[in-house]
């Protein structure tokens, strides 16, 4: 049977495609929140490999806990609290004081979210390999 961190990092890199298919689709709003989700299945991934079930959402939170288990490259904060800033506004039109998410997404903002999110799941998959 596999381990269930594997299941959590195959779902994580299904969420980075899904995000690359959005930012291809200009549907930048969605693919930024689905780099964020990549990021965070794959950080609880690592969490779970090493035996650690937890809770919550916030990439920097997920990834203080990683440090307690292994060194964390100071790159990786900044990649964390960006992405952290796209979990809530992409999906709900109430979190801007007026407007729709998809008025305040852009390509280049997702791409970068893409990006981050690549480099948060490459970062991972080099501690579980």
């Amino acid at each position: 049977m596999a381990r269930r961190h594997q299941d959590r990092l195959a779902q994580a890199r299904r969420d980075l495609k899904a995000a690359e298919d959005s930012l291809a689709a200009g549907n930048y709003e969605w693919s930024a929140f689905q780099a964020q989700q990549a990021a965070e299945k794959s950080l609880k991934a690592l969490l779970r490999f090493h035996h650690l079930e937890v809770r919550g959402h916030t990439l920097i939170h997920l990834l203080g806990r990683v440090e307690e288990l292994v060194p964390v490259p100071p790159e990786y904060w900044p990649l964390a609290r960006e992405l952290d800033r796209h979990y809530i506004q992409p999906r709900y039109p109430n979190s801007f004081a007026e407007g729709y998410p998809a008025q305040f997404y852009d390509e280049e903002t997702a791409r970068r979210c893409v990006e981050y999110g690549e480099q948060l799941c490459h970062f991972v998959e080099s501690q579980i390999s």
